[in-house]
């Protein structure tokens, strides 16, 4: 097997859940190859460097071994070699997300009560 279809690939890599959503991405330019977007149905070879943007982040990924099928994660990752300065970033990146604070938290409990709905209305009317 020389080449492989991009979204076929990134299918059973498990960058993307279906083959249809990777090809969107390629057609969205979410997927580069040597700093140029590439369509779904390039062929991929072992050696390429690809560059790939899904909602787990950013990955900066070398192609191993080709594959058509999809099968296990285990199998999958053994599909391409991640750069460190990606894994790196993406490190980084999830450090920055749990140090912000999550807004939901920092709303009240729901609905005000009636205590405090008459609370409110004082605080309106004497204004």
């Amino acid at each position: 097997m020389t080449g492989v279809r991009m979204d076929k690939w990134l299918w059973a890599a498990r960058f993307f859940k279906t083959r249809s959503l990777a090809a969107r991405a390629c057609e969205l330019g979410r997927v580069e190859s040597k700093g140029q977007p590439v369509k779904p149905s390039r062929d991929v070879r072992p050696g390429d460097l690809l560059q790939v943007i899904n909602d787990s982040g950013v990955f900066q990924v070398e192609v191993l071994v080709l594959s058509e099928m999809r099968g296990p994660a285990a199998v999958a990752q053994t599909l391409y070699r991640e750069t460190e300065a990606s894994r790196e970033l993406r490190r980084k990146v999830a450090e920055e997300r749990k140090a912000m604070p999550h807004f939901e938290s920092l709303r009240g409990e729901g609905r005000p009560s009636k205590r405090d709905r008459r609370d409110l209305d004082r605080l309106r009317h004497r204004g």
